[in-house]
């Protein structure tokens, strides 16, 4: 039985048919209610219509940042216009590099996309039954890859503050709004707001851009 129960945003519920008031440190952006679609439009053209206009220039660094990352320049953009930084980690679940088992071995296309990568910290958290030291020590052996941490995925049935603890410890050194998770499963997401990280990309969208040449 869950400890601390996931926050009500999380789980679509009102008090009395009224939309429960916004706790300390939200950020007063659009809710998942009836009308979300109308408000999520209203709040990003809010939001684009207060950010100044870039040079080109500026717009050309960020571009060529972007593929140095492995994101698409509207990932990163996003990331940059929500925490207003930019990114010096990614963090990977083993969902998302597709190894699940601890005889699994990392697939071809995520190897290769882990070696194109540049200028950013590489960590992932794992499920059990794996290890993080017996996980790192494969990347690094079978294909050459370098991870600056491992740390033991949040289980995905566990608490809210539990997640929270262990996304902290996967961005130890780094500031967590600098980290951007790389998920798989819908629950994966809910990490990224329990740490406070930059951001969540989903594994199909960052596997399937083109490798930085």
């Amino acid at each position: 039985m869950r400890s601390t129960p996931w926050p009500a945003t999380w789980r679509g519920l009102t008090t009395m048919g009224k939309a429960k008031p916004a706790g300390i440190g939200h950020n007063k952006g659009p809710t998942m209610e009836a009308g979300a679609g109308w408000r999520r439009f209203a709040w990003g053209k809010a939001r684009r219509d207060l950010l100044p206009q870039m040079p080109l220039e500026v717009v050309r660094l960020r571009v060529r940042r972007a593929a140095e990352l492995g994101l698409d320049y509207r990932a990163y953009a996003s990331v940059r216009a929500a925490t207003g930084r930019d990114v010096v980690a990614l963090l990977f679940s083993s969902n998302a590099l597709r190894v699940v088992r601890p005889q699994d071995d990392l697939p071809e296309d995520r190897a290769d996309k882990l070696k194109s990568l540049r200028r950013t910290g590489l960590r992932s958290v794992v499920a059990r039954p794996m290890v993080p030291g017996d996980f790192a020590s494969r990347l690094a052996g079978a294909h050459g890859i370098t991870l600056d941490m491992v740390a033991e995925a949040p289980d995905l049935l566990g608490t809210w503050s539990d997640a929270r603890k262990q996304m902290l410890a996967a961005c130890a050194g780094v500031p967590a709004d600098a980290v951007l998770l790389i998920g798989d499963l819908g629950l994966e997401r809910a990490w990224s707001d329990a740490g406070r990280l930059a951001g969540y990309v989903p594994a199909e969208r960052f596997f399937a851009g083109p490798l930085r040449g």
